[in-house]
C-alpha cells in the first residue's frame, strides 16, 4: 500500500511503498486464508484510518455475484438507460 510520506518530514521519513505488517493473531490470519482459498473469497479494505501514529484498516471478506444476480443489474441498468433515453428525447422535442 502507498502511504505517502509526511511533506515537512526529514531524511527519516519512511518509503512510501515499503511492506507493512498485519497486525493480526497467527488463528485470525489463517481463518482468513483458509476463508479466501477455500470459498473463493476476497479481502477487501473497507476503510483506512489513523490512530496514534499508526494506519489502521478495516478488512471485509467478500464474495463474487453468481450469475443470475449479474443478469438482474444489468437488466436494471439497461432498463435506466432506456429511460434516461427517452426521457431526453421527449425533453428536445418540447
Amino acid at each position: 500500500m502507498h502511504i505517502s510520506p509526511y511533506e515537512n518530514g526529514n531524511i527519516y521519513n519512511k518509503d512510501p511503498l515499503r511492506d507493512r505488517k498485519l497486525l493480526l493473531n497467527k488463528r485470525e490470519i489463517f481463518n482468513l486464508l483458509g476463508l479466501i482459498k477455500q470459498q473463493s473469497c476476497s479481502l477487501i479494505p473497507i476503510s483506512l484510518y489513523l490512530k496514534n501514529n499508526k494506519v489502521k484498516v478495516e478488512l471485509g471478506i467478500g464474495k463474487g455475484k453468481k450469475l443470475y444476480d449479474k443478469r438482474q443489474d444489468i437488466a436494471k441498468k439497461d432498463a435506466e438507460r432506456k429511460i434516461n433515453v427517452a426521457l431526453k428525447n421527449s425533453m428536445k422535442n418540447l
